[in-house]
């Protein structure tokens, strides 16, 4: 038997030893559990009491300096029922948010996919209302995610998929940090109920220990937070003056996008087009094209740039270790930042493959199967000689373009609604969206002139720089929690001696 599954199936408990005494640890990968440190009669399974997440808590404890989170001062919020909401009444406009479980991620909520809601909706689940500086956590679906709201993330109410906690006691910006280090990752993690459909209840949050350091090296953390959202308003504010600049060098800053219930289209089209669809012929699709195409030279993709499709590589040859070999799936794509770079997997050097989708420096990839039809990165150094999947297709420049185009431009030029909406326009609805290699290579490019294009470019230079900033930022305030509560271990432990 593999020793991974030794303490999982072998766990054993025994009586009494003191009323302070750790499960004790035997080697690396078995702990005997003395049953007077059962939690009540709700935990044994042996999951719970692996030898990883003891030393963790050991850890923790050993410091003095914690509290379970139900002895803080605050109030648990959990969602209301899937019922409660009908995700076909989104809305495309906002102001009202719906926060969903696949929006809670590290540290600050994802908004590069936000959906709305009616305000009819929105008062009628004024009970799940957010506030800023709220922390919310992921308790169905992927678990133990924290994130601190933030006053651009408001008026909002949350889904089902989370729990939210509102304290006015603690500092939240500290707390967010603990969540993410080491140490909260893990505890949260430890609490997982379940084996098919896992989550996290509010009886197991209140029960999570959490670390509390004094007032002075609480602040000096919650500012480290505080730091890395401000870099990243930042970033956004340069992403916005970049997206304006383009689209008012395009001439489609004010132009009329809006849906047309009625049109006519002539035969001969939509046997020129192969497309019979009506979707295809919405006016506004041409009208887009038509006013670009009045002031810019334009190009199609499969002149600019070289095609090559990704490729399928099964889990069996990721490793949890950062190789040189980073694997770029569609859920690592954004269309307002960078590659999220967390939750790239990586790939074993035994992997082989044909050498023909091996990512450069300044390739773009797009995704071109799924939901997120579209969504376009530029690869920077860190991610060349990895690979892509094969919901996704790399763009590399060609050699006589090189010259003529800006890769920061191109990224963000991609992420315009003038890119969008003829990937909107050619996609085709079968079992999922998609877009054939035929219809991405036909999208149109305008050349525009060089020195607006690297204007244009440096703001987004700049927004990612920002981007990064911040993530060094985050990585600072959890390397210096788990720093305190390793020293706050030490010191302990000497108090005891």
């Amino acid at each position: 038997m593999p020793a991974k599954h030794i303490w999982q199936g072998f766990t054993r408990f025994q009586g009494t030893t003191g009323k302070n005494k750790m499960p004790e640890i035997i080697a690396d990968n078995i702990s005997i559990v003395n049953s007077n440190e059962l939690e009540g009669t709700t935990r044994i399974d042996a999951e719970y009491y692996q030898p990883e997440y003891l030393n963790i808590e050991g850890h923790l404890l050993n410091t003095a300096n914690y509290k379970l989170w139900k002895d803080i001062n605050g109030r648990f919020i959990t969602g209301p029922f899937g019922s409660s909401f009908n995700v076909e009444n989104y809305v495309s406009y906002p102001p009202y948010r719906y926060i969903r479980g696949k929006d809670v991620k590290d540290f600050f909520l994802l908004d590069d996919d936000n959906v709305y809601i009616p305000e009819k909706d929105y008062e009628r689940l004024k009970k799940y209302v957010l506030y800023e500086e709220d922390i919310l956590i992921s308790v169905v679906g992927t678990l133990g995610n924290a994130v601190i709201v933030d006053k651009n993330n408001i008026p909002s109410v949350f889904s089902c998929k989370s729990t939210a906690f509102r304290t006015n006691t603690l500092n939240p910006f500290f707390l967010i940090a603990y969540l993410n280090c080491l140490f909260g990752k893990k505890l949260l993690q430890r609490k997982v109920r379940g084996a098919v459909q896992t989550g996290l209840n509010i009886d197991d949050l209140k029960l999570l220990p959490i670390y509390l350091p004094n007032t002075e090296s609480q602040n000096k953390i919650a500012k480290l937070v505080i730091d890395a959202k401000n870099n990243l308003e930042q970033s956004k504010v340069l992403y916005s003056q970049a997206e304006s600049l383009l689209l008012e060098e395009l001439g489609i800053k004010d132009i009329d996008l809006s849906h047309e219930p009625c049109y006519e289209v002539n035969s001969a089209d939509t046997i020129s087009a192969n497309r019979i669809d009506a979707e295809y012929y919405q006016p506004k699709y041409e009208r887009v094209i038509e006013v670009v195409s009045k002031r810019q030279q334009m190009h199609t993709i499969a002149d600019v740039f070289d095609f090559k499709r990704g490729e399928f590589i099964d889990t069996k040859y990721y490793t949890e270790n950062k190789t040189s070999r980073p694997y770029i799936r569609i859920k690592e794509l954004s269309n307002n930042s960078t590659i999220n770079s967390d939750e790239v997997v990586y790939i074993k050097d035994e992997y082989k493959n044909s050498k023909t989708a091996i990512l450069k420096k300044g390739d773009l990839v797009i995704a071109i199967i799924g939901d997120t039809i579209g969504k376009t990165n530029l690869i920077l150094e860190e991610f060349e000689g990895g690979f892509c999947s094969n919901n996704t297709a790399i763009l590399r420049l060609k050699e006589s373009y090189k010259n003529r185009f800006n890769l920061f431009f191109l990224e963000k030029l991609f992420h315009s609604i003038f890119i969008q909406l003829q990937i909107e326009k050619r996609k085709a609805q079968t079992g999922q969206p998609k877009i054939a290699d035929k219809e991405v290579k036909e999208i149109e490019i305008p050349l525009v002139d060089y020195q607006k294009q690297c204007a244009i470019g440096d703001l987004i230079r700049q927004s990612h720089s920002a981007r990064r900033q911040a993530k060094e930022l985050l990585e600072q305030a959890k390397q210096k929690v788990e720093e305190m509560i390793e020293k706050g271990t030490l010191n302990g432990m000497k108090k005891m001696i």
